[in-house]
């Protein structure tokens, strides 16, 4: 059963029930966030890359440490890019089914291999998106409790499991709003075709209007909203 038709009406509901976590920018900004889950990928990853030099767009990667640990020349690389860097747990393990042991040394873990690979201090590394975006009440407070940033998502298009490049751009182009974060995958599951979707996707989002920006920026974005208000 694919889940992808839930995702839009999903979040509207989650959005203000959990608002300690981003699910997006400014509306009134056509700055939108491309955001990568699963990697880095030893073939996937390169190849995106060289999508991102081309438009020289900033992205971000939420990495399983252990997808790190196997690959950290890649994992420099991407830094080295300048692209914003998060985490999404040691192995791609459901946040709930953690004990809160097993969840902090999942995080702790993913930060000090980045580290090791990439020379990020773990306050550098703090936005942390759930595998399959799973998440408590209790998994959210214990993050806030901890200084981790819980980063969710706009724009879901379900690229995991291959509907085909030029469905997931179609359902990416339907949904993308302003302020969006958008989700691909670029590790085992989903990152066979994300070169080719982000090298389709991206042309057709900027001549929409649309500047790709940071998780940060968003969070800057959203902290200044705050203020003002």
């Amino acid at each position: 059963m694919q889940l992808y038709p839930l995702f839009p009406l999903l979040h509207p509901i989650l959005k203000p029930t959990f608002p300690t976590c981003l699910w997006g920018g400014e509306s009134n900004s056509k700055a939108i966030a491309l955001s990568f889950d699963d990697g880095p990928h030893p073939q996937y990853t390169p190849r995106l890359l060289e999508v991102l030099d081309r438009y020289q767009v900033t992205a971000n990667f939420f990495w399983l440490g252990a997808c790190v640990k196997r690959s950290p020349s890649l994992a420099k690389e991407v830094c080295d890019r300048g692209h914003w860097i998060g985490l999404h747990g040691y192995y791609h393990h459901n946040f709930p089914l953690l004990s809160p042991h097993e969840l902090k040394d999942s995080l702790e873990r993913t930060q000090a291999v980045i580290y090791d690979a990439c020379e990020l201090q773990p306050t550098q590394v703090r936005d942390v998106r759930p595998p399959n975006g799973l998440f408590t009440p209790k998994t959210l407070n214990l993050l806030q409790q901890w200084n981790y940033r819980s980063v969710m998502w706009t724009v879901v298009p379900e690229d995991w499991v291959r509907p085909g490049v030029n469905t997931v751009v179609q359902r990416v182009l339907q949904h993308v709003k302003r302020g969006s974060i958008i989700v691909l995958h670029d590790g085992v599951c989903g990152g066979e075709d994300v070169a080719e979707i982000t090298n389709l996707l991206i042309p057709k989002l900027l001549q929409q209007g649309y500047h790709f920006v940071t998780i940060d920026t968003l969070w800057q974005q959203t902290l200044k909203l705050k203020i003002e208000e």
